[in-house]
């Protein structure tokens, strides 16, 4: 490390999601004085604040809150009801990026992040000079099934909404196939009304904006759609499994059928 020890802060994103989760059970006695950080945007599942819970619990360590200044609904207004999506990503940077560099201040901080070895895609790297990345899990080889391990022998596990959706992040989150709206359709509907809501505000010039690419929710949660949706999902699944073994974990069948090419966001994501 670069930087003089005794001055540096050591902190840890958990975005809610299994891989940031295990780093932080992971680096818990490795590094004793890390700070614990949830950026919380108040559009979060249910679930993932019970996991946040969860693991603070077994970190015995408070996980510190970092919300946004202004709630989502002021920046979409002044976006001009424009919805955030996987080309205009601005909710990560105003109601992520920005409060996570607002703590960070001027400190020198090295931040880790749950980026495994297994994985192949870049992560959120600061552009400040007091902010260095550390990828402990690339460093030292651990893979998903070290990941599954990790949270088994904690007693953590993984969180709820792997029941049903591939990724944290928030209930309305762009990345989110059409099979996980149907899932947030049915295990939280008025979290999916509040997204439809967002999608029905018309922005200054008129036109409208939707979630999910070409389709609106009103259209998307129609049973004939709906029906449709799941027996497409459904087949996939069964390729899915056909090539991975009966035995692969769902969570993993989840996130390898895909509808776009586009990366989450990593912040969000863990």
């Amino acid at each position: 490390m670069s930087r003089n020890s005794a001055a540096v802060r050591h902190i840890l994103s958990i975005s809610g999601g299994k891989d940031s989760a295990a780093l932080a059970i992971y680096m818990r006695d490795r590094v004793p004085k890390m700070e614990y950080v949830f950026c919380d945007t108040h559009e979060e599942l249910p679930e993932t604040y019970t996991y946040i819970n969860r693991l603070e619990a077994f970190l015995g360590k408070p996980i510190c809150r970092l919300n946004p200044d202004r709630p989502f609904i002021h920046y979409l207004s002044i976006k001009g009801f424009y919805l955030p999506s996987p080309r205009a990503r601005w909710c990560t940077e105003l109601m992520k990026l920005r409060p996570f560099e607002t703590f960070v201040g001027s400190d020198n901080v090295v931040s880790y992040v749950g980026i495994r070895a297994d994985e192949d895609r870049d992560a959120y790297i600061s552009t400040k000079p007091n902010i260095e990345a550390r990828f402990p899990f690339r460093e030292n080889g651990v893979e998903i099934e070290d990941v599954y391990r990790i949270l088994e022998a904690s007693g953590i596990g993984l969180p709820e909404y792997y029941r049903w959706r591939s990724r944290s992040g928030c209930y309305f989150c762009f990345f989110q196939r059409k099979i996980e709206w149907i899932g947030l359709l049915e295990n939280h509907p008025h979290l999916f009304e509040k997204a439809q809501q967002y999608e029905r505000m018309k922005a200054v010039e008129g036109k409208g904006y939707t979630w999910s690419e070409r389709e609106s929710l009103d259209t998307l949660r129609q049973p004939d759609r709906i029906k449709t949706i799941k027996g497409k999902h459904e087949k996939d699944m069964e390729r899915q499994r056909t090539f991975s073994g009966p035995n692969t974990r769902l969570v993993d069948i989840f996130s390898t059928v895909t509808e776009s090419p586009s990366e989450p966001c990593a912040i969000c994501t863990l």
